[in-house]
């Protein structure tokens, strides 16, 4: 049984990546969670940065001396901590995934009650409507999706 598979039913989960969409995605999962009973998964996948090699056009892991794992816990732990308030009663778990973020979430929501993302993320399109993880999830996930949209309070 897979780290994600042991995630049941009563779990609402929420991509997060650092970006504002995700921070607003999982303050909305988290009042969600509020008002239902339910447990927040809080989930970030992180990949090996890749890099064109110079034998054709392999891939290549780029070790750029950054540890991408651990960057992906403390952007997932700060976001969490930023979105806590006080006397918030939501249970909330903290999952790093490796692992492309749309397989990852796909994952996820098949042992979830539904999945919360962002609108737009840290994706390359920055004018598209809907982020390509939030639209990739929309179309395979396998519970119910809430894309938040917004814009971050100031």
């Amino acid at each position: 049984m897979s780290e994600l598979s042991r995630a049941g039913f009563g779990r609402i989960a929420v991509g997060v990546d650092g970006s504002p969409a995700a921070c607003i995605a999982l303050r909305w999962a988290i009042s969600e969670a509020a008002v239902t009973g339910d447990t927040v998964l809080a989930v970030i996948a992180w990949q090996y940065p890749i890099s064109v090699g110079t034998f054709g056009w392999a891939p290549m892991p780029m070790d750029d001396g950054n540890d991408p794992e651990s960057l992906a816990e403390k952007t997932l732990a700060e976001a969490v901590s930023d979105a806590v308030w006080p006397g918030c009663t939501s249970l909330i778990e903290q999952r790093v995934v490796a692992g492309n973020a749309p397989a990852v979430l796909v994952e996820v929501s098949q042992h979830a009650k539904l999945l919360v993302v962002g609108s737009r993320g840290h994706g390359t399109f920055v004018d598209a409507l809907l982020g390509s993880v939030s639209q990739h999830c929309a179309h395979h996930a396998n519970c119910p999706v809430v894309i938040v949209r917004g814009d971050p309070p100031h």
